[in-house]
């Protein structure tokens, strides 16, 4: 819902990062494997109740997340590259929920909620880009990406939000986690919408 009006707040200084790394050698698929990395290691620290380091891997992930971009708009996008990128963050996405889900019993049932909402979501994520890009449609709200990104109410922005909240206040994770939830099934429906208006025939 956020991510095209953030984007001009927050691009003009990762791509300056971006052309730094580049210069001393950094690849995009590089950082997008380092990033998953330190989510995946994120999500382990919260199974663990180090939710403090948890918190400072997730933000790590997503800063990288978005250098990897900002490396491929000075090297050259590539679509393996956009593959890995997209592989990597829904890894990443479902790692959390799962990690809380770890930590506590009582997470268990809001974590698998939440994982299967972000199932869903991927799922109209992708399909609206393939049939998309079957059509030719183009977008650049979300920046230059290795395909076409449909806006939603659940979006990278929003659920790192979620993210941060679930580590600063962990006795509010099924609370959060359904609300979520609920906000990411509202998506499907908003680009199930979308996709009627779009492609139907």
């Amino acid at each position: 819902m956020f991510d095209a009006k953030l984007r001009p707040l927050i691009d003009p200084a990762l791509n300056r990062m971006g052309r730094t790394l580049a210069r001393f050698g950094a690849t995009a698929n590089m950082l997008t494997f380092t990033g998953l990395a330190l989510g995946l290691a994120g999500a382990w620290a919260i199974g663990s109740g180090q939710l403090w380091l948890g918190l400072a891997l997730v933000l790590a992930n997503r800063l990288l997340d978005g250098l990897d971009g900002a490396v491929a708009r000075v090297r050259g996008p590539s679509a393996l590259g956009g593959y890995f990128d997209i592989v990597a963050d829904f890894a990443f996405y479902v790692s959390i929920p799962l990690g809380f889900g770890v930590m506590a019993s009582e997470n268990a049932l809001p974590a698998l909620v939440l994982v299967a909402s972000f199932v869903l979501t991927g799922v109209s994520f992708l399909a609206f880009a393939v049939i998309a890009a079957e059509r030719g449609q183009e977008t650049e709200a979300h920046g230059k990406k290795s395909f076409f990104y449909s806006t939603g109410l659940a979006e990278g922005g929003e659920t790192i939000a979620v993210f941060v909240a679930m580590c600063l206040f962990p006795a509010w994770f099924p609370a959060i986690a359904y609300g979520y939830a609920a906000l990411c099934v509202l998506t499907v429906f908003q680009r199930s919408a979308m996709a009627a208006a779009q492609f139907g025939d």
